[in-house]
């Protein structure tokens, strides 16, 4: 069982930034890691994904201004998120999977999850 723990969210202006950090608890440098995101009413919504060897992917909506890396020796993966949008806000979470490599932007594809931060993008 692999645990996942996000931390960075937070309140940004429009236009700021904020990274976010998501440190497992087991070695998880093969799992293919991924960020999704909820908003209020709203479906759970794939942002981007990593695999173990640094493939990456991203949503139209955030292409561009999210930036999803990773650290292995620190089994923790982040998403710097800039030029912040009010539509951005949302609960973020943290998932892996430890399958074969895939870029999945599909909520059932991964097999763990964090408990999510918030984000909100406000004035």
């Amino acid at each position: 069982q692999v645990q996942l723990v996000e931390s960075g969210g937070g309140l940004v202006q429009p236009g700021g930034s904020l990274k976010l950090s998501c440190t497992a608890s087991a070695r998880t440098s093969s799992y293919t890691m991924g960020w999704f995101r909820q908003a209020p009413g709203k479906e759970r919504e794939f942002v981007s994904t990593i695999t173990g060897s640094g493939v990456k992917a991203y949503a139209d909506s955030v292409k561009g201004r999210f930036t999803i890396s990773r650290d292995n020796a620190k089994n923790t993966v982040y998403l710097e998120m800039n030029s912040l949008k009010p539509e951005d806000t949302a609960v973020y979470y943290c998932a892996a999977d430890a399958g074969p490599a895939m870029l999945g932007r599909r909520a059932y594809e991964y097999e763990y999850w964090g408990q999510g931060t918030q984000v909100t993008v406000s004035s």
